[in-house]
Parts: structure tokens; C-alpha cells; sequence
């Protein structure tokens, strides 16, 4: 694939190949916007089918990071990198320091923190490689792991969906349709089953659904009927692009507020949900708890300023809300906007825009 006809590049600063025949590591580097500030955004390992596969995540996970990071107020730009291989059987520790030798050739315009397929205990061996890493637990640094961060900006941006569009206080008695268990899936669950209400799980890993049953006393469906199945919320906290033609005109939810990265499979969709009236919480605004966390250790903000400004997620959240509901746009296109008008003024760090 020529990378600029392809229609996930969006006037990407750079898009890097890397290969290095000792190791064997394969890996794309892409940075969408520096505008903010460094391009920040998780190295993600998995067996893609292609290296077009390869390439298209990075494009359009490092465009969601631009956002995200922009929605949140925050002094970083987007980037991504992907690392080429099975996790399982590919990972070694001279393919991840050849890996931190591909941060460094980016010059520092790219800080490389924990996604897919990478471990906590991947993290120092990079970081013995490159100074350009953050988004774990270093001694003496604030902010590390973003699972538990990401969890809590879903949770408070769903009560805030909620409000918006059941005026409701409250997920109590709610039945909710969890997609995906992993830390960010199952912190929601935990808060949501504190909260008293009724879940509803699925997940291919049959560990934690049974985990979830045992826990919070949830309901099971399958993997393929999870986002189908009749309930007040669908959270979405797997892999993304489930919202499509074929999906949408089967949603029997009333809001889509979970923390999957481009759960939309084109923006389009989000026309097709407002149109059924369901409420959608946009992706990168509501699950950026995690890049805040990160963000926090990179400017040794405090753990109380961290949480601070994940909460305010909630209040972001309304203001889309509010916005779409005055301008008859889906919610998505509003936040794209709110997102594309910080990144062109560079303002990094401006208090947080409600209009």
C-alpha cells in the first residue's frame, strides 16, 4: 500500500518503517499531529495478517491519539507504534531494545507508552533503550499503569451519557452490556456492580468472563451477541470498528459509552446512531484517562491533578452532548471539531473549552 492513498492518512507528520534483520523486528512508527506537544501514544504488538493491517492501525490509532490527547486539554500530540509479531511467541528482550533504538531515531517527537500485547515488565527493558518512554510505574514518578485511570473517565463519562440522555443520577437498576474484560472492562464492571447495576459480560477469554459472573453476578452473552443484546448501555472495551451498517440498525441500547478505541467503523456511523437515537459517547473523549495518566508522569503532575482532570472528562462529555443536541450534528463530529480547533491554535495546557 503507497501509505498517502491510503484512506486512513490523514496528513500524517511521519510514517516510519522500521526493520532490523538481527532481531527480526518489524515495526511501524506513526506521528499524526505534533502540534500540542510530542507525539505520545502506546507500542502495540500483534500477528497482523499484512503489513497493510499493520500500517492501517498505526494510522488510525495515532489520529485517534491527536484527538484524544487535544479533547483532553493536554500538552502532548498523537502518534503510535506498532510492533509486527505474536506477542506470545515473537516478543524477546533484543527485539524490544531494538525497538527503543526506533523510538530514539525519531529525535524525541515520539514517547512510546504500554498498549496491546506489551506487559508491564516490557516497559524497563525498553526504557534501558530509550529515554522517551513513559506510562508505567517508575519509582519516584507519579502516574504508571492507565488501565485503573482509563476505567474511572469511562465510568464517570457513562453516568454523564446517562444523565444526558435517561436524566438519570444514577446506573442503579441500569442493565449494562460490557465488551471486553480486560483491566479497562473489568474496572467499569467493578464500579458499575458498586453502583448496583445489572451487567451483562462477554469476552473470548472464558477466565474472566467467569471471573465477572463470580464477582459482580453478571449476566453472560457471547462475543458475537454482546453489542445486539437488549440493554440501557453497551461499553464497548475491546477492539474497535464494531459500529457499522450491520450492527447500528440492530442496537437495542439507549447509550454507547465505552473505552475501545475507534469502536465507529467510518465516522459516517455516527450519523447512523444519532439518527436511531442512540446516545454515543465519543471513544478518545471518554477513555482518555489513560493518556491523562501518562501525560501526568511525563510532566510530574500530582496523582490528585490526575484525577482531577480525569473526572472532568464528565464535564467535556456534557458539553459535546449539549453542543450536538444545539447544532443537530452527531456527537462524534462535534467532538472532532472541539478537538481539531485546539490543535490548530497549539495552545497546550488552555483551560478546558465547553463550546
Amino acid at each position: 500500500m503507497n501509505v498517502f492513498e491510503s484512506s486512513d492518512f490523514d496528513a500524517h507528520e511521519t510514517v516510519a518503517f522500521f526493520h532490523d534483520k538481527k532481531t527480526g523486528l518489524k515495526a511501524i512508527i506513526a506521528i499524526h499531529s505534533t502540534a500540542l506537544g510530542p507525539a505520545c501514544g502506546g507500542t502495540r504488538m500483534y500477528p497482523y495478517v499484512s503489513a497493510d493491517a499493520a500500517l492501517t492501525d498505526a494510522l488510525r490509532l495515532s489520529r485517534g491519539m491527536s484527538y484524544k490527547s487535544a479533547i483532553a486539554d493536554l500538552p502532548l500530540g498523537g502518534g503510535k507504534a506498532v510492533i509486527i509479531g505474536d506477542p506470545a511467541k515473537d516478543k524477546s528482550e533484543v527485539r524490544l531494545l531494538a525497538y527503543a533504538q526506533a523510538v530514539n531515531a525519531l529525535g524525541g517527537r515520539y514517547v512510546t507508552a504500554m498498549d496491546v500485547g506489551m506487559r508491564p515488565a516490557d516497559m524497563p527493558v525498553i526504557a534501558r533503550g530509550t529515554k522517551f518512554i513513559a506510562g508505567y510505574d517508575q519509582a519516584g514518578k507519579t502516574g504508571g499503569d492507565s488501565g485503573p485511570l482509563t476505567a474511572l473517565g469511562v465510568f464517570v463519562g457513562m453516568k454523564a451519557a446517562v444523565k444526558h440522555r435517561l436524566g438519570l443520577d444514577t446506573t442503579k437498576g441500569l442493565t449494562i452490556a460490557i465488551q471486553g474484560l480486560g483491566k479497562v472492562g473489568m474496572g467499569v464492571a467493578k464500579r458499575l456492580h458498586e453502583e448496583e447495576a445489572k451487567l451483562v459480560v462477554a469476552d473470548v477469554n472464558d477466565d474472566v468472563v467467569r471471573r465477572a459472573v463470580e464477582a459482580f453476578d453478571a449476566r453472560i452473552a457471547s462475543p458475537d451477541d454482546i453489542v445486539t443484546v437488549e440493554c440501557d448501555v453497551l461499553s464497548p472495551n475491546a477492539m474497535g470498528a464494531i459500529l457499522d451498517e450491520r450492527t447500528i440498525p440492530h442496537l437495542r441500547a439507549h447509550v454507547v459509552a465505552g473505552g475501545a478505541n475507534n469502536q465507529l467503523a467510518r465516522d459516517e456511523h455516527g450519523a447512523m446512531l444519532a439518527a436511531r437515537g442512540v446516545l454515543y459517547a465519543p471513544d478518545y473523549a471518554i477513555n482518555g484517562g489513560g493518556i491523562i495518566r501518562v501525560a501526568g508522569q511525563i510532566c510530574g503532575w500530582s496523582d490528585a491533578e490526575i484525577e482531577r482532570r480525569t473526572l472532568a472528562i464528565a464535564d467535556t462529555l456534557t458539553a459535546i452532548f449539549r453542543r450536538a443536541d444545539a447544532e443537530k450534528r452527531p456527537t462524534n463530529v462535534i467532538a472532532d471539531a472541539m478537538a481539531e480547533k485546539r490543535m490548530a491554535a497549539g495552545n497546550p495546557g488552555a483551560a478546558m473549552a465547553t463550546d
